[in-house]
């Protein structure tokens, strides 16, 4: 007897054994390495490329209010699976998307007996990973509180970052942050705090340097090319996806050396105090999905698609919701344009541009009123053009003034307010104003777009937090703010003159993983009515529409001022020219497929896109110096296209003179081209 106890004791030992030794699981092209181990009691994954470090061991685990899952764990077992996913978009970069993954579940088990999984889907440069929790049967629980994740990003020494920080709760202006509107810093040694000492918003980009350069790098970057800044290093995108009604939003900590990087929940401030700052859920549960995208080129982390490839949509579209353009009054003209004769001028713009929509900004309520913005509604509609209206989502969580108001916030509000919305034919709505993370906030994102699809409503965001995956989850969504977008163009000087610096940016981290509504293909020379007063666009007119291209949204907006149809005279008051209308009316806002070309974060972006048949290229020069560069464009080669691309500035010009000519690509799809400070290219 004692023998077969001990032989049985053995045997559990030597199965234990087996179990927590460390394990494994490689992209479908073997280059991406996921390894998952379980030493000193505690739960830790680490990621490598191509032979490279990417994320060093860093902690997994949750602590709920049923129990510690981030110590005292034993790996109790593993199994590995394939995951494949075809499905189609209209919204977002790519049309058509195959998602082939290799998944690896890993379960832990503390030392009172609660369990979780822990579960990594690794495609061709993308990680995901996330936890799930069964109901457990010891006083068989239905519900937990996550209070915290011990889910880390250690990267390799010598990392730079890209990051925007998180602000504190309830300052900013009339106590709307935080709205995801902080500056970038870049190259930034990883050891820097953040700004606000409460870590960085997600996406969050890094560079790490290669442990071991491939042959040439070294003196590639010794002279200075631009292409060699980006060789010999690791381009790495951290985010999340998957964010319900069911979960908090969360975002990075600051860098500490031995953890890295950590998950972090909201804030207690946020939403006016309102809501927990940790995310409550039913079990069984399955938390959001934390991704990380990675490349020895920046082409993986531009094209990604991973916030859309491990979700599902949450219910079906009530109708065909249509991409296209908007006119807005707003952004130059300012308040007091939201009046009912300016906005004729504005539909009319839209009508004889092509443009599918007009979007009525903040105070429309009392300033126009609603039964004349129902006959608004109707003289659009004659014109062959849509309304969008705008919305403060207050209730309590801030103190923005702005009306409408108190129209969003309550399920009773929002059933009266998107039955009148449909009745007039309004097709869209822009809600602004939600700072904070919370649980609480992520349910009135789900609810509003859910009660708006009921009456076939797309949305819009501003002032909030990211989208993660929404495109996808909520099919009546079309994009959010979330970043220092064009008002702030408008608004200040300094932004104006940094809008190079920030939209060669957001291709890289911002809108790598969401969709953008950046706020406009601003037109007109200088930020006034008159076109003439206070301080000036600082980028060229190519710069300007090329961005409707590198900024991805499924509805643009285009921010001609109805000055801009006169006939150019060359001069700032003047109109713009013919070919530069031409091009605007022609513009697509969906996309089959989207490639990388050539850039570097905040200084420089190519980018190309197909709709349909047809590419488009577009380059933008972000600084105060020409740049000239050979592109490799495969898909054009042999063709003649047309080149929109900027004249060099003249003495005193702050806007160059933009030209249209035809190039032809040569067979090899080699073009040298130069762009111009500030200024843009585009072929088509």
């Amino acid at each position: 007897m004692r023998r077969l106890q001990t032989i049985a004791i053995l045997l559990t030992c030597w199965a234990t054994a087996i179990v927590a030794q460390p394990v494994s699981v490689k992209s479908p092209d073997g280059k991406l390495v996921v390894t998952v181990s379980n030493d000193n009691q505690c739960a830790w994954y680490e990621v490598s490329f191509d032979g490279q470090p990417a994320v060093l061991r860093s902690g997994l685990g949750l602590k709920t209010n049923i129990g510690d899952l981030t110590e005292g764990l034993t790996m109790t077992g593993h199994h590995t699976s394939q995951v494949a996913d075809c499905y189609e978009m209209d919204r977002v970069k790519a049309s058509h998307i195959n998602y082939e993954a290799n998944r690896l579940d890993v379960e832990f088990q503390n030392a009172q007996g609660l369990c979780m999984t822990v579960v990594f889907q690794v495609s061709n440069n993308n990680v995901a990973f996330c936890y799930q929790l069964p109901r457990p049967e010891k006083n068989n629980p239905k519900c937990a509180n996550i209070y915290s994740e011990a889910s880390a990003f250690r990267l390799p020494d010598g990392t730079t970052t890209f990051l925007s920080p998180q602000i504190n709760p309830m300052t900013g202006w009339e106590r709307t942050k935080p709205s995801y509107e902080e500056d970038y810093e870049v190259d930034q040694p990883m050891q820097k705090a953040s700004k606000f000492g409460e870590g960085y918003t997600f996406p969050c980009l890094f560079k790490a340097p290669l442990s071991s350069p491939p042959e040439g790098t070294t003196q590639r970057a010794a002279n200075l090319s631009l292409r060699g800044e980006t060789e010999g290093a690791l381009w790495i995108l951290v985010s999340e996806t998957g964010v319900s009604s069911g979960y908090c939003a969360s975002h990075l900590s600051d860098y500490n050396p031995t953890e890295g990087y950590t998950v972090a929940y909201p804030m207690e401030g946020e939403n006016n105090g309102v809501g927990s700052a940790f995310a409550a859920v039913s079990l069984p549960a399955q938390t959001p999905w934390r991704t990380i995208t990675v490349g020895q080129t920046l082409a993986p982390i531009v094209e990604t698609t991973v916030a859309y490839d491990v979700v599902r949509p949450m219910y079906e579209p009530s109708k065909k919701y249509e991409g296209g353009r908007y006119t807005w009054s707003w952004l130059i003209w300012q308040d007091e344009s939201i009046n009912y004769d300016d906005q004729v001028r504005f539909i009319d713009l839209a009508a004889e541009m092509g443009i599918e929509y007009c979007l009525v900004d903040n105070w429309w309520d009392t300033q126009i009123g609603r039964e004349r913005v129902a006959e608004l509604s109707r003289y659009a509609q004659s014109k062959g053009v849509r309304l969008m209206l705008w919305y403060n989502s207050n209730g309590y969580s801030n103190d923005a003034p702005q009306g409408p108001r108190d129209c969003m916030n309550t399920a009773i509000a929002r059933e009266r307010e998107m039955r009148w919305l449909k009745s007039i034919g309004v097709v869209g709505i822009k809600v602004d104003f939600f700072g904070s993370d919370k649980q609480e906030t992520m349910r009135l994102y789900e609810d509003i777009l859910s009660d708006a699809n009921r009456y076939g409503l797309q949305v819009v965001f501003h002032g909030c937090t990211i989208p993660r995956g929404w495109e996808r989850m909520y099919p009546n969504y079309v994009s959010s703010e979330a970043a220092l977008a064009s008002e702030n163009v408008m608004f200040d000087e300094r932004h104006a003159r940094a809008e190079g610096f920030e939209l060669t940016m957001h291709p890289f981290c911002r809108n790598a993983m969401g969709a953008f509504d950046w706020g406009g293909v601003i037109m007109n020379r200088h930020m006034s009515k008159d076109n003439q007063s206070r301080h000036p666009r600082y980028t060229s007119d190519v710069f300007e529409m090329a961005t409707g291209i590198t900024n991805q949204t499924f509805v643009q907006c285009i921010a001609m001022q109805p000055n801009n149809l006169l006939p150019y005279n060359g001069k700032a008051d003047g109109g713009i020219e013919q070919f530069e209308r031409d091009f605007i009316r022609q513009l697509p806002t969906q996309w089959d497929e989207t490639r990388f070309i050539d850039g570097y974060p905040s200084r420089y972006v190519v980018l190309a896109r197909r709709h349909g048949q047809q590419w488009f290229v577009a380059g933008l020069n972000g600084t105060d110096r020409a740049m000239t560069l050979t592109l490799s464009l495969p898909m054009l080669a042999g063709q003649t296209v047309s080149l929109y691309t900027d004249q060099p500035r003249r003495k005193g010009e702050t806007v160059p003179k933009s030209v249209m000519k035809q190039i032809k690509i040569s067979r090899d799809g080699k073009a040298k081209l130069t762009l111009q400070p500030m200024g843009g290219i585009i072929l088509r």
